[in-house]
């Protein structure tokens, strides 16, 4: 059954971006594995909100998905020619006259052989398809997998490398995708000439598919013993992933060919991580910016003088201004984290916090109450609720 990613969202079709992230955060704070340790059903929920989000918080999947439906979001989607066929079908229905083709017409045997959008392209991934009798052969894909990851933020912001276990479908060892017995010899497949593909239309527009009988291989042979004939089997696969400097709550790391694989000679999906950023104690990210509050003595704030103050790369020397007040902003340009994509950095935004020592000493009483006097009228005169 297809999936409504509105539905799932708890989002009408015609939410704006703005509500799709909102309704997001929410669901995902409540059934994020690490508020629901051990849960099952609260793991799978949260994998099928990030799967919703991730083709309604973008314009382009979201586009997509709204005109073609949960098809044209697999790998080897072809836009144009799902927009040929719709305008195809809008027209050449039985008795309907021309085909897809100026001056060509579908016979009521051709038509009557396809229904669907799924029988004439199926889905786009199975079929080649051409015209004036050429054809052209797609490559079978695997599967894109995904992978929830939750890492601190100072690692996040840095980047690092690290190896991941999965328990995902993998290439047969022994007979290396083919589905056939390597040790016991193989034939020339009778039905498709070797080719691995067989016609199923003639007309304007020439139509094949992938031979049923050896799977597009092009051979027959008894069944590898390892896979039964599948070509994949189970296991846990080790996988080194690299994470790039900078990633945010929700990031999409691509690792290319570490999805399923296509078995019998075809191309791996992709594996994509999907980054869970944990909060810091004293470190918050707004956006490519970087905020801390940073506790001064009352002569610094009062007099000014220079403090050290940690970062990601290392601790550095910062300047605090005569008169400084408690909540003011100091900006350290560059030393916020670095945006994946255009390798620029934010900014370090320090907020001072003026600490007041707690003590009965009358010495430092008296030089409090010198101090007091030396405020111009009632600090609190303009306070109105």
């Amino acid at each position: 059954m297809a999936k409504d990613y509105y539905r799932i969202l708890g989002v009408p079709r015609d939410a704006t971006a703005k509500q799709i992230k909102e309704a997001y955060r929410k669901l995902s704070r409540k059934w994020h594995p690490d508020i629901n340790p051990g849960d099952k059903e609260a793991e799978e929920k949260f994998k099928e909100i990030s799967s919703a989000y991730n083709v309604l918080g973008s314009e382009d999947r979201r586009r997509l998905y709204d005109e073609f439906g949960e098809q044209a979001l697999h790998p080897g989607f072809d836009e144009q020619h799902a927009r040929q066929y719709q305008q195809w079908s809008a027209g050449a229905q039985p008795g309907a006259g021309p085909g897809p083709q100026p001056g060509g017409e579908w016979s009521t045997e051709d038509l009557g052989r396809f229904r669907s959008y799924e029988d004439i392209f199926g889905n786009i991934f199975e079929f080649g398809f051409g015209q004036e009798g050429q054809t052209f052969r797609e490559q079978a894909q695997g599967r894109d997998l995904e992978y929830e990851m939750s890492i601190d933020l100072i690692p996040a912001l840095k980047g690092f490398e690290t190896e991941i276990a999965m328990d995902k479908t993998q290439v047969c060892p022994t007979c290396q995708g083919s589905g056939i017995n390597p040790q016991a010899g193989t034939s020339t497949c009778t039905v498709c000439g070797g080719t691995g593909r067989v016609s199923v239309a003639r007309g304007p527009m020439q139509f094949t598919k992938t031979c049923p009988h050896c799977r597009g291989t092009g051979k027959m042979g008894k069944p590898c013993p390892t896979c039964a004939g599948q070509g994949t089997v189970s296991g846990v696969e080790r996988i080194k992933v690299a994470i790039p400097p900078g990633v945010r709550e929700g990031s999409r790391v691509r690792v290319a060919g570490k999805g399923e694989p296509a078995g019998r000679g075809g191309t791996p999906g992709d594996l994509y991580l999907i980054i869970h950023v944990r909060d810091h104690p004293f470190l918050r990210r707004e956006g490519d910016d970087l905020a801390m509050d940073v506790p001064v003595t009352v002569r610094e704030a009062m007099a000014g003088g220079t403090i050290t103050v940690p970062t990601v790369d290392g601790r550095i020397k910062v300047k605090v201004p005569p008169g400084s007040q408690s909540g003011q902003i100091l900006k350290v340009r560059g030393k916020g984290a670095s945006d994946p994509k255009t390798k620029q950095h934010g900014d370090l935004l320090i907020r001072l916090v003026v600490k007041v020592p707690r003590t009965d000493d009358r010495e430092a009483l008296d030089a409090a109450e010198k101090i007091d006097r030396l405020y111009s009228g009632d600090l609190r005169e303009g306070l109105r609720l």
